[in-house]
């Protein structure tokens, strides 16, 4: 279901010396406590981006233990990229941040072997981001794959996005950030009221959200809340035109196709949050399985 690409923890170098050689910790699910959670907040925007920065302040209001290991840079695309260096840099510029010179999956990997060492986090959470991560979109979200990666240590965790499927300017879509961590405060409350003395989401799965924005200032309220899909189809066409001198001009436009009833992008274009369950391998379901063993039926090497 999503992409990604699995390497050893102990791939990771850290730049840092006093952390240089340290063995990463594996995480292990943790039960959700009755109380505050200690949350792993990243995104992939950058450590300093005003998502990252608005669902710290926010979260940390709700009373929760929030600790930011974000990228140090801009990472948004990367989707579930990670570790394809020797070594990173890692830098702690005040307390409770950290940021890792490298995609969301590296910071959420020196997050959980570093950072929590010892003691996996209650919940990762990955945004807020700009834009939204709903159908072809998310398969290719830094802010996903800063979810899968958490997903893949058998770590709870959320993905915030916050945008519509049109291009609001970036104060409107900073402001639609408030509104979308509302929400995620009283869902991350609604997860913990379940769990009672279970983890918050059952093992290996996570949530995509998609926060719409609403009204023209951004701070208008969403019609609802929907628990959908990953719209399968993906509306960013891209375009082609050789210069002629061995290099290719690139455009993207925006292409969509009618909503999946019950998807992601349905439910955004009604401006209703969307829901949708993820997981962190590209298994799919029986049918699949069997239609694939008809397939290969009768082949030999």
């Amino acid at each position: 279901m999503r992409r990604k690409r699995v390497l050893p923890l102990a791939a990771l170098v850290l730049c840092t010396p006093a952390l240089a050689g340290t063995a990463p910790a594996a995480a292990t699910p943790q039960t959700a406590p009755a109380g505050p959670l200690r949350i792993l907040l990243t995104n992939d925007d950058g450590y300093n981006a005003p998502g990252i920065r608005k669902a710290f302040d926010r979260l940390t209001a709700a009373g929760h233990d929030v600790t930011i290991v974000a990228p140090l840079t801009n990472q948004s695309g990367t989707g579930t990229k990670m570790m394809s260096a020797p070594s990173i840099t890692v830098k702690h510029p005040e307390p409770k941040v950290w940021a890792v010179d490298g995609t969301p999956g590296d910071s959420v990997a020196f997050g959980l072997a570093e950072v929590f060492a010892g003691k996996a986090p209650d919940l990762v959470v990955s945004g807020t981001n700009f834009g939204p991560n709903v159908a072809g979109l998310a398969t290719h979200s830094g802010t996903v794959g800063g979810a899968v990666a958490a997903l893949e240590s058998g770590v709870p965790a959320i993905a915030l996005s916050t945008g519509g499927l049109s291009a609001p300017d970036p104060v409107t879509t900073v402001n639609a950030m408030d509104p979308t961590l509302d929400f995620a405060v009283v869902l991350i409350d609604r997860l913990r009221a379940r769990a009672r003395s279970g983890p918050l989401l059952p093992q290996g799965v996570g949530l995509n959200v998609n926060h719409p924005v609403v009204g023209a200032d951004g701070k208008g309220k969403a019609a609802g809340v929907a628990a959908t899909f990953q719209d399968p189809q993906n509306f960013l066409q891209p375009g082609f035109t050789d210069s002629g001198d061995g290099t290719w001009k690139v455009t993207v436009k925006v292409a969509l196709q009618p909503a999946a009833k019950g998807g992601d992008v349905e439910a955004v274009s009604a401006d209703r949050i969307a829901v949708s369950p993820m997981n962190a391998d590209w298994n799919t379901g029986p049918a699949d399985q069997a239609r694939v063993t008809g397939l290969i039926a009768g082949l030999r090497p």
